[in-house]
Parts: C-alpha cells; sequence; structure tokens
C-alpha cells in the first residue's frame, strides 16, 4: 500500500491538510476546474520562485491563494509590483476576488517538491544522474531530514532503453500514518526525452491527538459508565 499511494493523499485527515479548503454542493465542477487553472498558471509563471505548493482558501466572495516559496523576494517583485501583476492575471480565471499570500519556507532543503525540482533542473544540464541524486540525498540528510528516497525514471544517462533507479538513506516509513513524509514530483525535459524524478523525505513522527479519536474514547467512557 505504502508503494502506491500518495504518502500526503494517504495522510490526508491525519497530519496532512488539504491543500484546497472549500465546499461546494452547485459549483463543484467550476471550482475545481478555477483551482487546477490557477495552479497551472503559476507553475508556468514563476518558474524560477522555487514555489512548493499553492493553497487555495475560499470564502463566498473571495479567494486566498497562499504561495509556499523558497525565494518569496521574486514572488513579491520591488516593492509587491509582482504580486500584484499575479493577482491580476489570476482575475482572469474567476469572478471572485483575489488575494494572494507569500510564505517562505525555512528549510528549503526539507522539501521534498524543490529537492525534485532541483534535480530535474540538474538532469536538464546534462548533470549526471547519480551525482545528481547523491548529492540532494546528502543535502536533504545535512539538512535534518531522518530519512530520503529519490527515484528517477526514463533514459537515464541517454540509453535506448528507459529504466527506473532509486537511491535511499536513512529511515523511510510509508505504512506509518504517523510519520511526516513529504512527496515531491517533478519532470525534466531532456534531449532523450522526458525523465521523471520522485522524492520522499521523512521528517519524524507526529504524535498530535486527533479529535476524532479523543470524540471515540469519550464514546466508550459514556457507553461504559452506563453499562455500570
Amino acid at each position: 500500500m505504502g508503494q502506491k499511494v500518495s504518502p500526503i493523499g494517504l495522510r490526508i485527515g491525519i497530519n496532512k491538510p488539504w491543500e484546497s479548503r472549500w465546499y461546494s454542493k452547485r459549483e463543484y465542477e467550476k471550482n475545481l476546474h478555477e483551482d487546477i487553472a490557477i495552479r497551472r498558471y503559476l507553475d508556468k509563471r514563476l518558474v524560477g520562485g522555487e514555489v512548493a505548493k499553492v493553497e487555495i482558501i475560499r470564502y463566498p466572495e473571495k479567494i486566498n491563494v497562499i504561495i509556499h516559496t523558497a525565494r518569496p523576494g521574486i514572488v513579491i517583485g520591488r516593492k509587491g509590483a509582482e504580486v500584484e501583476n499575479i493577482s491580476k492575471e489570476i482575475q482572469q480565471f474567476t469572478e471572485k476576488k483575489i488575494q494572494i499570500k507569500i510564505k517562505e519556507i525555512k528549510n528549503p532543503g526539507l522539501d521534498a517538491k524543490l529537492i525534485a525540482m532541483n534535480i530535474a533542473r540538474q538532469l536538464e544540464g546534462r548533470v549526471a544522474f547519480r551525482r545528481a541524486m547523491k548529492k540532494s540525498i546528502q543535502g536533504a540528510i545535512q539538512a535534518g531530514a531522518r530519512g530520503i528516497k529519490v527515484a528517477c525514471a526514463g533514459r537515464l544517462g541517454g540509453a535506448e532503453m528507459a529504466r527506473a533507479e532509486s537511491y535511499k538513506e536513512g529511515m523511510i516509513p510509508l505504512h506509518t500514518f504517523r510519520a511526516d513524509i513529504d512527496y515531491g514530483l517533478a519532470e525534466a525535459h531532456t534531449t532523450f526525452g522526458s525523465i521523471g524524478v520522485k522524492v520522499w523525505v521523512y521528517k519524524g513522527e507526529i504524535f498530535k491527538r486527533d479529535q476524532r479519536q479523543d470524540a471515540g474514547v469519550l464514546i466508550k467512557k459514556k457507553r461504559s459508565a452506563q453499562d455500570e
């Protein structure tokens, strides 16, 4: 199960939140396509901005777009000019007001998406794939990761037949729900074709008690009291 399911999707509601937070019955399809369009636009628009994640929170009259980036200066621009331009351009996708917030990623060496993007960039620059993978693993361990796994698939090194290679260091407990595992995916477009890069980063365990578990304990206590 841990090998086939996205580690983030598997842990939503346990120790990972939804990246899109809204509820709608009638306009579900419209809102979903708007979210996809906004994320695709930001991926193309902020190529050098090291954007790891985009959160979208919808309200009745406005939409909050939270951009998680390792380079906030590039995204914000001079005196916030870039943010204003981005909000005007995003406004084309929706009728609601757009409010953009920037969140800085303080430790980019632990972010799986940024690590995957960095490896993909090196592969496009014709760096040897093994060197790029091992260098990224060393950087993540030095940054404080308890475990990391990197997998590349495609025509590695310009080989005629596509194959997959992976390296890992430390622990990667994919089946442990309380494990804080970050997952990132990126694509390198080389002269030999596309190479997929996947990264799993294990940051430790989260022991925060879930409200549903607490509610279940309370129900059990009430039932036992009634039985007595």
